[in-house]
């Protein structure tokens, strides 16, 4: 399942999500030109792994500094492959923009890093035990699908599913959607809990704590911040305000 657009009006240009896609590709761009030993060794001091910080004697043996945060931010620019980075942007280009319309800049900003430090901490409290550093911009990405479903539930988003090489097209309500790729990685999560895996994989949890934390900060957002300049039906449609005024 492929997101291809979505029906909610811009009426600024994006430069936080435009930022962040350009950063994060530059880093990867960085990644995958360094030495194979060096990038495992700078995978494991900036991606997070999760027996860092539980695991103190391990890390020591390993190097690993318990006291360093870093990795909580850093893993979030770091990605594994050209398919989770054009996986990442894509999903972020697609359901960014509008938030940061409506937020603002800045606080979309501090909305996309809070919403990702909560998923990399729900990954480290789901997989105390991990010595896999878990990277990749997912648990952000999935804050802003969180935020964005609460935001424009009824906003209808196109997707694109290839069966057998043929591409079917067809819209779904974003709060459809969100609760669907929600129930999906909640399932993943808790059968990855009976599931012993030392080699790593996707940070299920990770999704499933950013898409939670996005859903909750974006009603704190909007009822504390700043008046939108126009008013938005639920759909994310421009229209009148409630008093008869655009």
């Amino acid at each position: 399942m492929f997101p291809l657009r979505d029906t909610v009006p811009r009426h600024s240009f994006p430069i936080v999500v435009l930022s962040l896609i350009v950063l994060n590709t530059v880093v990867f761009l960085w990644e995958i030109h360094l030495p194979e030993a060096w990038r495992k060794v700078m995978l494991m001091q900036l991606g997070l792994v999760p027996a860092r910080y539980t695991l103190p004697e391990w890390a020591a043996l390993n190097g690993l500094d318990p006291h360093n945060y870093l990795p909580f931010i850093s893993a979030q620019f770091l990605h594994g492959g050209f398919a989770h980075i054009l996986g990442n942007m894509w999903t972020l280009w697609i359901f960014g923009p509008a938030l940061e319309d409506r937020l603002g800049h800045m606080r979309f900003l501090a909305f996309y890093l809070l919403v990702g430090l909560v998923a990399m901490t729900v990954h480290v409290l789901m997989n105390t035990s991990s010595t896999v550093p878990a990277i990749g911009a997912s648990g952000a990405i999935a804050g802003v699908l969180g935020g964005y479903a609460m935001r424009f539930p009824h906003a209808r988003v196109l997707f694109m599913v290839p069966v057998l090489f043929i591409p079917f097209f067809f819209e779904w309500p974003a709060i459809l959607y969100g609760f669907i790729w929600f129930f999906i990685q909640f399932l993943q999560g808790t059968q990855q809990l009976f599931v012993l895996n030392l080699s790593g994989g996707v940070a299920w949890w990770a999704h499933v704590g950013g898409f939670l934390a996005g859903a909750l900060l974006i009603r704190i957002l909007l009822v504390t911040g700043r008046r939108e300049p126009h008013y938005f039906d639920d759909q994310g449609a421009l229209g009148h305000r409630p008093d008869g005024r655009w």
